[in-house]
């Protein structure tokens, strides 16, 4: 039981600090999670390619898949809790009052001081979950060829056309599930 706990701690310390989405908690993740020796480096990215399969917020899925890996049902919901019990306490006491202080030029300002570390939270996630994905075997080997290939052709697909992400993410499963088994 005290193992639950646990967990349910690291994720309400997560989604306590997950400013600006779902993607803004891989680097807690990664501190809280892989490096405390709960899950590895791939099963961090094996988490993060599931929760964005699935239907519904990233956060939610990530917690409940760590939470299911770690401590199966148990774990799931004490994780899940964990990770949105934050968010929801903190838009309960802030949603009545937002409207009647959003043009406070001090509420203006610590939202745009917010912004950049919310931009450079979801950078730090994609340059460590990318590179442990193209580079399985670490920066200094040869990167996996053919994910790095289904990589850059989502992100031209996603850049240069209005093809659905959806549409592009079953694409690129169905050719790594026939191309690289």
């Amino acid at each position: 039981m005290i193992f639950i706990l646990k967990l349910f701690i690291i994720f309400v310390k997560i989604g306590l600090f997950t400013i600006g989405g779902g993607l803004a908690m891989l680097p807690l993740m990664q501190q809280e999670l892989v490096a405390q020796g709960l899950m590895t480096v791939q099963e961090t990215i094996d988490m993060v390619a599931i929760s964005h399969m699935t239907p519904g917020p990233f956060a939610v899925n990530a917690a409940t898949f760590a939470g299911m890996k770690l401590y199966g049902v148990i774990g799931a919901a004490a994780a899940t809790l964990g990770a949105v019990l934050p968010s929801f306490v903190i838009c309960l006491l802030i949603a009545k009052q937002f409207f009647k202080i959003a043009d406070n030029h001090n509420v203006k300002a610590a939202l745009s001081g917010i912004r950049p570390v919310v931009y450079a939270l979801i950078l730090n996630g994609m340059v460590t979950i990318g590179g442990a994905a193209i580079f399985p075997n670490g920066f200094t080997a040869s990167p996996d060829v053919p994910v790095l290939i289904i990589a850059a052709a989502a992100a031209a697909l996603m850049w240069k056309t209005k093809f659905s992400p959806i549409l592009i993410v079953l694409a690129c499963g169905v050719f790594g599930a026939i191309a690289l088994r």
